[in-house]
């Protein structure tokens, strides 16, 4: 029986262009609000056509000492260059990036996943401390 975390692969994200990259400070201070900015292809870039994409990027905060992690947003990609007239005649794509604000009062990690319609699932993650 597979699970769905064995479904998940990870790697370096500037040798490999589908681990969603996290970039967010290493430190921050209690209850304030900072930036994250995800990405998929920072490194080396990821094909955004019809048949080729990353379709989303979900971002988790997990505290420590905490059982769960709480999603913190959920970003989707819906333009592929399709139209009317079909796959790949728009001129109209997605970039699959974001920037996120939140804050908080514990230190944790920042996890990140994105799908490829081609290869799947993927993580990444980034650790955070609040003083």
């Amino acid at each position: 029986m597979t699970s769905i975390k064995d479904l998940y692969q990870s790697g370096d994200w500037k040798a490999e262009k589908h681990v969603p990259t996290i970039v967010a400070p290493d430190k921050a201070a209690k209850g304030e609000v900072f930036s994250i900015e995800v990405s998929v292809g920072k490194e080396i870039a990821h094909p955004n056509t019809s048949v080729h994409h990353i379709g989303w990027i979900e971002v988790y905060f997990f505290p420590e000492g905490e059982k769960f992690p709480i999603q913190i947003s959920r970003c989707e990609f819906t333009s592929h260059g399709a139209s009317a007239q079909g796959s790949d005649t728009s001129t109209i794509y997605s970039v699959p990036a974001a920037n996120i604000f939140f804050k908080t009062e514990k230190s944790g990690t920042i996890l990140a996943s994105s799908y490829c319609n081609i290869h799947g699932l993927w993580e990444g993650s980034q650790a955070i401390t609040i003083e």
